[in-house]
């Protein structure tokens, strides 16, 4: 529950800049007592400063929060989300794995069997994780490098997209808010990700229970009928119910099969 909390507590910092304790406090729906020590634990390990009511990212640290830190956090949700994920992968597919973290332990389920499959990716590590591997054809996306995510973005992105068709997109989800927006921290990767979609005939969203009832600054897409989100956790309340409406495939990872979100 405390990494929960850290790791949205750090998604704010990152997104919106610096904040008050009380704008924390009523963002994660914590205590001020609990805030403040969350505080204290990320000063004491490098990631933000205190200053007088409030907090930052730490100078210098935001590129390696960005990537670095996010691919161990939650590592044991996104390995399960990531298992799930791959029993979807059908022989052949061309698929699209996008530049996220949970997406890079998809990849690495990918390079451990031995379906052959073509991949596309952004993701400067997800190409590098699978650019030996013999049963999988890869290619990588061009455009500007996007040092926080190492993602291939921009126009030139998008341009080289738009001329290619997949069967399905891996997606992961910086942010999910109650209506089932997706939004990303970065312009240029939102709307990359978004001809990503586009260009795809399904879309699979990954994504741990750390990235609902969030939203940050530019708009990807919006879950809607036909699309499947994975995660760890079952949404519940508002967003369970706007899943359920939209007719939004959900598999829980860990579980043994598709459900039906109920939002009781």
């Amino acid at each position: 529950m405390t990494e929960d909390r850290q790791s949205k507590l750090l998604l704010l910092l990152l997104s919106q800049g610096q904040k008050s304790v009380h704008d924390i406090v009523v963002a994660l729906n914590a205590s001020p007592a609990t805030v403040r020590r969350d505080l204290s634990e990320l000063e004491q390990s490098g990631r933000i400063e205190r200053l007088h009511g409030g907090a930052r990212i730490a100078t210098g640290s935001q590129k390696e929060l960005a990537f670095s830190a996010r691919e161990d956090n939650q590592i044991a949700a996104k390995r399960a989300i990531a298992n799930a994920a791959s029993a979807l992968i059908q022989p052949n597919e061309a698929i699209f794995l996008d530049a996220g973290t949970t997406v890079l332990q998809l990849a690495r389920h990918i390079k451990s069997n031995s379906v052959p499959i073509n991949v596309f990716t952004n993701g400067l590590v997800i190409a590098q994780e699978l650019a030996h591997v013999a049963h999988v054809n890869v290619t990588l996306i061009g455009g500007r490098v996007r040092s926080e995510n190492l993602s291939m973005v921009g126009p030139a992105a998008i341009a080289m997209l738009d001329s290619l068709w997949f069967d399905r997109l891996f997606l992961g989800a910086s942010a999910i808010d109650l209506g089932g927006h997706i939004t990303s921290l970065d312009a240029d990767e939102a709307a990359t990700n978004a001809q990503m979609v586009a260009r795809s005939a399904s879309l699979v969203v990954l994504a741990d229970g750390t990235k609902f009832n969030t939203r940050i600054t530019h708009a990807v897409t919006k879950l809607g009928e036909g699309n499947h989100l994975i995660s760890d956790a079952k949404p519940t309340g508002a967003f369970g119910a706007f899943i359920d409406a939209a007719d939004v495939s959900f598999t829980q990872s860990g579980k043994p099969a598709t459900l039906r979100v109920s939002h009781g």
